[in-house]
Parts: C-alpha cells; sequence; structure tokens
C-alpha cells in the first residue's frame, strides 16, 4: 500500500477559528520583535557574539511554531509515525514507545534546556521576562505532546471563557513579545 494514501493528514488551515489566527498573529509578531532584537546594533558587543544569537534563535523558534499552530505539522509527525508501526508489526505496542518517545523528549530537552541556561546564566539573569516566556511554551509544548485524555481534559477548561490551552501558550507568546519590547527600552540597552 502506498505510504502518503495512508496519511489522514492534509495540507489544510488547522484552526482557523479566531482564536486560531490571533495566537499564529501573535507568534508572528513576537518572532518579528525577537527578529528585530536580534538585528539591534546595541545587542552587539565584542566577545559576547551569543547574545545575538539567543535573540535569533528565540526568532526561529517563535517562527516555527507560528508555521505549525495553523499547519498541524505535529500531527503530521503522528500520523507518520502510526503508518510506520502498521506496516512494521508494532502498532498495538505504541503506547510503550509513546510513553519513552516522550520521556526522551523531555530528558533532551530539560539536558538541553539546563545546559543552555547554565551556559549563558548571565544572559538569562537579566532575561526574565525571556526566560518565563520559553518556560511557559515549552510547558506547552510539551503537555501537548504527552495528550493524555486527562491533559486534554485540563486543556479544554474554560476559566472565564478561555480556554486552558490559549492561556498557557498566549501568555508565553506575550512575554517573550514584552522581553523582546523591553530589549529596545533605552535604560535596558545600557545595562544589560
Amino acid at each position: 500500500m502506498d505510504f502518503i494514501s495512508q496519511l489522514r493528514w492534509r495540507p489544510q488551515i488547522g484552526d482557523p477559528s479566531f482564536m486560531g489566527w490571533f495566537t499564529v498573529a501573535a507568534y508572528a509578531l513576537a518572532a518579528a520583535a525577537a527578529a528585530l532584537t536580534a538585528a539591534r546594533p546595541a545587542l552587539r558587543r565584542p566577545g559576547e557574539p551569543w547574545r545575538e544569537r539567543v535573540w535569533w534563535g528565540v526568532a526561529m523558534l517563535l517562527a516555527l511554531l507560528c508555521v505549525n499552530k495553523q499547519l498541524d505539522l505535529q500531527s503530521l509527525l503522528t500520523d507518520i509515525g502510526r503508518v510506520i508501526a502498521r506496516q512494521q508489526g508494532w502498532y498495538e505496542h505504541r503506547r510503550d514507545f509513546q510513553k519513552w518517545a516522550v520521556v526522551g523528549v523531555v530528558l533532551m530537552a530539560s539536558g538541553f534546556g539546563g545546559w543552555f541556561i547554565w551556559r549563558f546564566r548571565g544572559f538569562w539573569l537579566s532575561h526574565k521576562l525571556l526566560v518565563a516566556g520559553l518556560f511557559f511554551l515549552v510547558t506547552f509544548i510539551c503537555v501537548r505532546m504527552v495528550s493524555f485524555h486527562h491533559v486534554d481534559e485540563v486543556l479544554g477548561l474554560r476559566p472565564a471563557g478561555f480556554k486552558m490551552n490559549w492561556l498557557l501558550e498566549l501568555t508565553g507568546i506575550f512575554l517573550v513579545l514584552a522581553a523582546a519590547v523591553r530589549e529596545h527600552l533605552p535604560s535596558r540597552g545600557e545595562t544589560s
């Protein structure tokens, strides 16, 4: 059977709602702000090229999340995994694989994040808004990745009419945006 024909994912808009497009716009705005921050001449200091690279990395991450928000690329990856599992005969044991894949990704992300924060600790100590925003986004991504039924129920809760996943995701995006805007304030650029 043809591999492509077994995929259920189709290239289409994943969340055509107002909140879906609002979140895409927020990602795009935050990615642009991070890129402008990275390109800012005042950010370039002798012996500290990593400051600029951190902001470029944040800009690229947000741009990828922006594209993913509407194309639902994680569903494509899940679908590819499902087809491969069926073709190789281990679909019945997919839950064990999913569990270990999630544990592996979380451990790798935690290890890389810990090293990255330790390596650039001076930067992170003076950029707490950025750290908080990235923490919210990484938490949201990990929770969505786990996607157990009871986790999906929590994300579907609507305190004050807003879905919990909107609150997590948008809080992260706007904290990163605020950190990028703060970098452009005169007092910030001279002290960090």
